[in-house]
């Protein structure tokens, strides 16, 4: 923390912070914990994110592939398109370009089978 002089919440906030470490480095030395730098690529953590973003965004489910879901938009955008729903079926289309970028990209992976 950076300031010109400590107030009473950062000291408390600082306090806290010292008792929780220090019960953490009694555990660890009780169970023979050493701790250890997590190694993991800034990369892996963003494409993690976009699929898990993708995947709730789309409504994929566990076993369906990618095009799977573009084939399932395409069926459900050309249905808004016959109803004359066309604002619908453009906001179906855009999502299934989208999915596409992402398939010709291989900016992530397809569920595991």
């Amino acid at each position: 923390m950076y300031a010109d002089e400590l107030t009473d919440s950062m000291d408390k906030a600082i306090t806290e912070t010292n008792r929780r470490r220090r019960i953490q480095e009694e555990y660890n030395k009780a169970h023979g914990i050493t701790p250890q730098t997590i190694k993991k690529s800034v990369r892996d953590t963003i494409k993690a994110t976009i699929t898990d973003d993708i995947k709730a965004e789309y409504d994929i489910k566990p076993d369906e592939t990618l095009e799977q879901v573009v084939s399932r938009l395409t069926d459900e955008m050309l249905k808004h398109a016959k109803n004359m729903e066309f604002e619908q079926a453009a906001k179906l289309r855009d999502k299934i370009k989208e999915l596409q970028k992402f398939i010709e990209d291989k900016q992530i992976l397809s569920p595991k089978k």
